[in-house]
């Protein structure tokens, strides 16, 4: 199982870079971080968050999260997406955090699997939602970024928090 970074962790806000290797220890690692996501209680998991800059998450927005509803996407890209929808968002690196946040209500993705194999995939309502989060994780991007003034007002105490906390854990490290 692979430790969830926290923000502000460098790792979590730089641009991952492309899967090019297919091999055994890429699906290794997918099913690593399938564990590590439901052990958490969440619903999706990007690369970047346990500390692997490469472009690739995972997610499982099925009732009670049953094994034919993972799909790990391998270098995805947004194929297309539609409509809106403006609900609760959290994410594992800020633990115990949430914002209402505007996403895409459907959402068309292109990715690899874990043998290089292209195909699409599309998701609406939470698991739009999870795609889309998931995807900004890889570009660098946080669920705090982009929020609206008055959610991230609401916010802004405990990622001051988050940030002096990290400082400290950090400067005991060294």
């Amino acid at each position: 199982m692979y430790e969830i970074l926290r923000y502000p962790d460098p790792i979590l806000l730089k641009v991952a870079e492309p899967v090019t290797d297919f091999g055994p220890r890429l699906a290794q690692v997918i099913e690593e971080m399938f564990f590590t996501m439901y052990h958490a209680r969440g619903v999706g998991l990007a690369a970047p968050q346990v500390g692997i800059s490469r472009r690739m998450y995972v997610v499982n927005c099925g009732e009670g999260q049953p094994p034919e509803s993972e799909i790990a996407l391998i270098n995805p890209e947004i194929v297309s997406v539609e409509g809106e929808q403006y609900s609760d968002e959290g994410c594992l690196s800020f633990p115990g955090l949430y914002a209402k946040k505007l996403r895409p209500a459907k959402v068309t993705m292109k990715a690899q699997d874990v043998t290089g194999k292209w195909f699409e995939v599309t998701g609406e309502g939470l698991l739009a939602r999870a795609f889309v989060h998931e995807l900004d994780h890889l570009d660098g991007k946080v669920f705090v970024n982009d929020l609206e003034p008055q959610e991230y007002i609401k916010l802004r105490k405990d990622l001051e928090q988050m940030k002096r906390e990290y400082k400290r854990e950090h400067a005991r490290s060294r």
